[in-house]
């Protein structure tokens, strides 16, 4: 089968198609005819060397990849699911070596899937996975009361506009970032205020919260740069693993969604609220896998909003 990957660290033109042995699904697995995969800052991270780490043991290709979208083709022996052969899904994956969602076939486990929701295409639905479950979790770690103040960077990204339209569905107050030219974009999420975005951001933050955010969920990976705008004893929900002491207790979640990878309730959750509009799925674009250099090539160019999507 067809895997888009590379066999070393390097810029977007490392990536290629690659022919890997064919897997099928085992106990508790269903596999996927992959029809799309969603292009993620993760995926061209690993790509350049990032986490080599991970690598360390496994042979090449590699294959990056955290959203896929597309048909149940197989389901496991014995694999307790409502899921059937047919079933048009989405699936967050933990990629290892050659086994990521840049993939014309996957096997993933039964509870890292949903269906999709009525009305998207697989392209649509490859964008909602891992950034919809980055964003529970990230809200989830807060554990904010309804009317808590949130604040969020990064807003006009996926990530960012999931986590303010999930903070609005859960009752939250929220702050956002934003450039001039996407302001209309994130107050369609629904933020209550918006701000301009930049590395100074609390500042700005301040001026609407003197007394601080109650918590901020930092899309736009500002790290600490953006502790000045939570209050003592607030909360701080970053993400690539950043996390540090703070002074005036202000506690630091690191946002994994590996922690996540088997919530399938939670998927489908997220599924449900798409249907529901609460939830907005955006693709920048479409792009074939043999053209997919060009989307890290776009993505790490910046500017893009939604996600780019690579087609099988």
């Amino acid at each position: 089968m067809r895997v888009l990957g590379f066999t070393e660290f390097g810029g977007p033109d490392v990536l290629g198609i690659h022919d890997v042995p064919e897997r099928h699904a085992g106990p508790g697995e269903v596999r996927i005819r992959v029809r799309a995969a969603a292009v993620n800052p993760t995926d061209t991270a690993g790509r350049a060397g990032w986490f080599t780490e991970r690598y360390r043991d496994l042979e090449p290709p590699y294959v990056p990849g955290m959203d896929a979208a597309g048909v149940i083709d197989e389901i496991g022996a014995g694999t307790d699911t409502d899921l059937r052969v047919g079933d048009d899904v989405m699936a967050i994956v933990v990629p290892s070596g050659s086994h990521g969602a840049y993939s014309e076939s996957l096997v993933v486990p039964a509870d890292s899937v949903a269906r999709v929701p009525a009305g998207a295409d697989h392209a649509a639905a490859s964008t909602l996975p891992m950034n919809g479950l980055t964003a529970r979790l990230a809200l989830d770690s807060l554990a904010l009361a309804p009317g808590s103040l949130l604040a969020v960077t990064g807003a006009a990204g996926t990530l960012g506009g999931y986590v303010v339209q999930l903070a609005k569905a859960d009752g939250l107050r929220v702050l956002a970032d934003a450039k001039d030219s996407d302001r209309e974009l994130v107050a369609s999420f629904g933020a209550d205020e918006i701000v301009e975005r930049g590395e100074d951001v609390a500042t700005r933050f301040r001026e609407i919260a003197p007394d601080g955010v109650d918590a901020v969920v930092d899309a736009a990976v500002l790290d600490d740069k953006v502790e000045p705008a939570v209050r003592d004893g607030g909360g701080l929900a970053t993400v690539r693993f950043f996390s540090t002491e703070s002074d005036r207790g202000v506690t630091y979640h690191r946002v994994l969604v590996s922690d996540y990878w088997k919530e399938r309730d939670k998927l489908d959750k997220l599924r449900q609220q798409a249907e529901d509009g609460v939830l907005t799925l955006r693709v920048a674009d479409t792009i074939p896998a043999e053209r997919g250099a060009e989307a890290h090539h776009r993505l790490e160019a910046g500017g893009t909003r939604g996600r780019l999507v690579v087609l099988f």
